[in-house]
């Protein structure tokens, strides 16, 4: 990470020189049973515009030799190897040695805790690879790439292209993978270990499900549920785009110690804490539904078609999460796909734009460093949000169509975003210029109320600094039904061009729902201001709760008066989508955002709402799941023990409030460590020490946690959620001082360990104003990932600082 960040300038007249024909990378994985290791030979065929010119390779990795057209080259330097006097057309051969496998970037090692084994995995977004082998790592020299891999006999290997040739290699085996289509170097993989694997001939494609041995019967479990949406996902995807996936293969790979997961052509790589260990809840459920869609989009949007340089990171990122939530209502059973993004990333992506850290959807980007702070809730949710509206603004038939054409004409290449605009354009008869100005070059959230005049009703809307953007939204008209709930009588759509737009509306109704169907990205107030539990669908409501997060953010209403109508909203809501998400949402309010002095009470409000719940068999396992977190003392804690029965998930989770309220819980921890099959109980055992209000245990946590970094990165967030406890400042203080220190290291291990330390480790007790004012003149000291999440982090503590005290 010391070494400079590629920069735009540099790729461009790399690219405007250089053509890259193919790649040859010989990977040795032998010694990784008993040391660091690996080992590999890139070998790349690439021509030059003008010979005689001079550029450069990446490489991060220690080289061992380096030839270029069978002439020694000068040592690497600064993570680039010197390429003088090209030739028109080139052969370069650079052997490397990757040892940095625990926390080093691109490649790791994992170690299955159950039984020894190991396992390895490769991750290269966004300019990783070359920390493993010797690439030209930007995105828009895309190449194809041949892997032959060498590894012990009892692995199993996969990359993109499938269907490899195996052979004996003396005490090893040697897999011979056939070239893949031009790929942009962070788009390949190599992923191997003794996996447990299942695979199924599904539609003319052979899919593989693969994870490690321990985790056999979870995968063996969900296996018809994931091969079921793979096909669901394929066909939507290959009928609307008109390009079915062009390979046969297709795999996913479920491994240890990795975060969220990477869209590889072909082979796409998985946390395995996405093989859920206790049965799946309704929203997990929905949520490895949308990770598989989203990832699967990436075939297309990304893979396929690649942005020529990241500051069209959004054409990947956005599209695929937009993607994933219309195939998610259109081709599987999550039919309410859009109201959980409502009700989780749309939310965040709410409190992101109206911050400190906000930025354009689309925006200059400097170098790689720059593009790894924009891996956010603007780039995704934002992004697809703004894409639903523009399916909207179009058409939904003109964008597909717009779309087809688009991978049609740019299949294997990279485009830009005015690319995007003039296909879509084309197709829909629209000018999409303006569109793209309002929506993707300016940051920002638009405002829109109802107003009523003496005439009818208008819409009053406007921008973050002037008119508001062009686009469609619906107003819903509600009028009650004699009782405790509302009926829509009307849903006017109707487009915004300026400041004032005529909505043809029915008078007299009991509420106007602005925004109704969450058509546009757009903060609202309705009028009159709703109770949400009354509206009649899960999107409806959705919206209505949405207002009530915007006028917490902006101090318009207490604390007490949002977990009121979350509460109130849980106790109606019928949507296995949201119920969760509201309750983790309701809880976060009452323990993040409260006072002092009114926090027992909204918690216990809280609790008393999961008891509520808890008396369904459909919504007893996420009431229960809360209610362990909100718990009143530990006689209540006893109680949802001894309900648990063999619900492992729901005892560790009680066991972690038992901590938090001063209970012995040691001997607890050893007994259920030993009938949980799960391989990383023992994280599950940290995560119940770091509630613990006792400053020793802290201790023990943050080394393990932070200094040691062996809390694998996708258990972080867990394990952190309980260690910044309310109601624990005086212990927690000092912590929040060390994290400042370590601010400047956080981005050691690349970019995933760089965004998830940030965000996880920012204290959210224990600090006050003059806290967040030295935090903020850390971040000038910070790589820019750091500084990006630290920023936010900075803004939600000081809205909630804010709400604690007034």
């Amino acid at each position: 990470m010391s070494n400079p960040s590629l920069t735009q300038a540099e790729a461009e007249h790399r690219a405007a020189l250089l053509a890259v024909e193919h790649y040859a990378i010989d990977i040795d994985l032998t010694e990784l049973p008993s040391g660091p290791r690996v080992r590999c030979v890139s070998q790349v065929r690439f021509t030059c515009g003008e010979p005689g010119a001079q550029s450069f390779v990446d490489c991060a990795a220690e080289v061992v030799s380096a030839e270029l057209n069978g002439v020694p080259l000068p040592p690497a330097q600064d993570g680039r190897i010197p390429l003088p006097g090209l030739e028109a057309t080139n052969h370069l051969r650079v052997e490397t040695v990757q040892a940095e496998t625990k926390d080093g970037e691109g490649v790791h090692k994992a170690v299955d805790p159950a039984d020894g084994e190991i396992y390895v995995w490769t991750s290269f977004e966004p300019d990783e690879a070359h920390f493993v082998w010797a690439c030209f790592d930007q995105p828009d020299l895309k190449a194809p790439h041949q892997f032959t891999v060498l590894a012990p006999p009892q692995w199993t290997v996969v990359s993109n292209s499938g269907d490899p040739v195996v052979t004996t290699a003396g005490a090893a085996r040697r897999w011979q993978f056939p070239a893949t289509p031009p790929l942009s170097a962070y788009n390949t993989v190599v992923n191997a270990g003794p996996f447990h694997e299942v695979r199924r001939e599904v539609d003319g494609h052979d899919l593989g499900l693969l994870t490690r041995r321990s985790l056999a019967a979870v995968l063996d479990r969900d296996a018809d549920e994931l091969f079921a949406l793979t096909r669901q996902g394929l066909a939507f995807y290959g009928e609307v785009f008109r390009m079915p996936f062009p390979q046969r293969r297709y795999d996913q790979v479920f491994v240890p110690e990795f975060g969220g997961a990477m869209e590889n052509y072909g082979c796409v790589t998985w946390s395995d804490s996405f093989m859920y260990r206790s049965a799946p809840t309704p929203a997990e459920r929905e949520l490895r539904a949308k990770v598989l869609l989203h990832e699967m989009a990436h075939m297309w949007f990304g893979n396929i078609v690649t942005m020529r340089w990241w500051d069209d990171l959004w054409l990947n990122e956005a599209f695929a999460e937009f993607a994933c939530n219309w195939a998610a209502e259109r081709a599987t059973e999550f039919t309410d796909a859009w109201a959980g993004h409502l009700a989780e990333g749309k939310l965040l992506a709410y409190l992101a734009d109206q911050g400190p850290a906000t930025h354009p959807i689309r925006q200059p980007i400097h170098d790689v460093a720059q593009a790894m702070s924009i891996f956010d809730a603007i780039t995704y949710p934002k992004g697809a949000s703004v894409l639903h509206q523009l399916m909207r603004y179009v058409g939904e038939a003109d964008f597909a169509t717009g779309m087809a054409t688009y991978f049609a004409r740019y299949a294997w290449s990279n485009t830009t975003l005015q690319d995007l605009i003039d296909t879509l354009g084309a197709a829909s008869g629209r000018d999409l210029n303006a569109w793209r100005t309002g929506w993707l070059e300016t940051a920002g959230t638009d405002r829109i109320t109802l107003r009523h005049t003496g005439d009818g009703f208008v819409l009053d809307a406007r921008g973050p600094d002037g008119p508001p953007r062009p686009q469609v939204l619906a107003v819903g008209a509600y009028r009650s039904d004699g009782g405790e709930r509302l009926e829509r009588t009307a849903l006017v759509q109707v487009e915004i061009a300026g400041p004032t737009t005529p909505v043809d509306l029915p008078s007299g109704a009991d509420l106007y729902l602005v925004n109704d169907e969450d058509l546009t990205f757009a903060t609202t107030r309705p009028s009159p201001f709703p109770t949400a539990t009354a509206l009649p669908s899960a999107i409806s409501r959705g919206v209505a709760v949405a207002t009530v997060w915007d006028i917490l953010l902006t101090g318009e209403v207490s604390a007490a008066e949002a977990v009121r109508c979350l509460t109130g909203v849980l106790l109606a809501e019928t949507s296995g989508s949201v119920i969760e998400p509201y309750l983790t949402l309701a809880a976060d309010v009452a323990e993040r955002w409260s006072p002092d002095a009114e926090r027992p009470e909204l918690i216990e409000s809280v609790a008393a709402t999961c008891r509520k719940l808890a008396e369904h068999p459909d919504q007893a396992q996420v009431a229960l799941r809360t209610l362990a977190r909100t718990a009143a003392d530990l006689d209540e804690v006893t109680w949802l023990r001894s309900r648990a029965g063999d619900d492992v998930d729901l005892r560790w989770r009680a066991l972690a409030r038992a901590a938090e309220l001063g209970g012995t819980v040691d001997a607890d921890i050893d007994a259920l460590l030993g009938v949980d099959p799960d391989p990383d109980a023992w994280v599950r055992a940290t995560g119940v020490r770091a509630a613990s209000p006792d400053p020793a245990v802290k201790e023990s946590v943050w080394q393990a946690v932070v200094v040691d970094r062996s809390v694998p990165i996708n258990e972080v967030k867990a394990v952190m959620a309980t260690f910044w406890r309310p109601g624990q400042d005086a212990t927690l203080a000092p912590f929040a001082a060390r994290y400042l220190e370590l601010a400047p290291q956080l981005h050691r291990g690349g970019m995933t360990p760089a965004m998830v330390f940030a965000n996880r480790l920012f204290p959210l007790h224990g600090v006050d104003e003059p806290y967040l004012r030295r935090a903020e003149t850390v971040t000038a000291d910070v790589a820019p990932v750091v500084a990006k999440y630290m920023t936010e982090r900075i803004d939600i503590v000081r809205r909630m600082l804010h709400t604690r005290t007034t």
